[in-house]
């Protein structure tokens, strides 16, 4: 599943991992019972409800791109539900993310899935809303031996804890609920209030 980073990149939406609708479209949060793009019209990100079942239209792509933004996964592997993963395998996405902070600076990271934030990051009395937890931009991450990225769980500038060095830029993190229709805890309309938040952190250009 390809990631989507436009430039300038503000807000990056982080998925939990792709379902095997959107593995086979290749188009993120693709299967018609997900709820992410109509919260994303609820809270103003986009101008409409993208319908992203078959790939992304033209339109609305050019749309999140001007909006300045991108959507990523924790885990690249397809499956049909979120608990098929591993808990390594969103601590080892949690780094692969901090390896995309550092590449393109984001203002604002926003984690779609509170209990698999809880897990990548270890922190398990994480409540929805923003975090923390800051994640430095550092210095360019180049790529390690024979083609790997190198190790960015602790980026430079950064302390221990994982927050920037005073005086580091850093991107803000959010931990949002996910949009997925078995999440029956929340509406378009509320996730369209949380998704709002972040975007307004990030400084995208809201129609409403």
């Amino acid at each position: 599943m390809p990631d989507l980073v436009p430039q300038p990149l503000r807000l990056l939406f982080v998925g939990i991992n792709p379902g095997l609708w959107s593995a086979a479209v290749g188009t993120h949060f693709a299967h018609p019972g997900n709820r992410f793009y109509p919260a994303l019209a609820a809270a103003g990100i986009t101008s409409h409800v993208i319908d992203a079942s078959h790939g992304y239209p033209p339109e609305g792509l050019a749309e999140l791109e001007r909006g300045g933004v991108g959507i990523s996964n924790l885990a690249r592997e397809a499956t049909t539900r979120a608990d098929e993963l591993d808990n390594q395998q969103l601590i080892d996405g949690l780094a692969r993310i901090r390896g995309m902070v550092r590449r393109h600076h984001p203002k604002v990271v926003a984690f779609l899935g509170i209990g698999a934030y809880r897990v990548a990051t270890g922190d398990r009395h994480a409540k929805v809303g923003e975090q923390a937890l800051r994640f430095g931009w550092g210095d360019e991450v180049g790529p390690g031996p024979e083609g790997v990225e190198a190790d960015v769980t602790d980026p430079e500038g950064a302390r221990p804890d994982g927050a920037p060095g005073e005086d580091a830029p850093s991107a803000r993190v959010f931990a949002l609920p996910n949009p997925s229709g078995l999440n029956a805890h929340e509406t378009v309309e509320s996730l369209g209030r949380e998704y709002r938040a972040a975007a307004q952190a990030a400084g995208v250009p809201l129609f409403h």
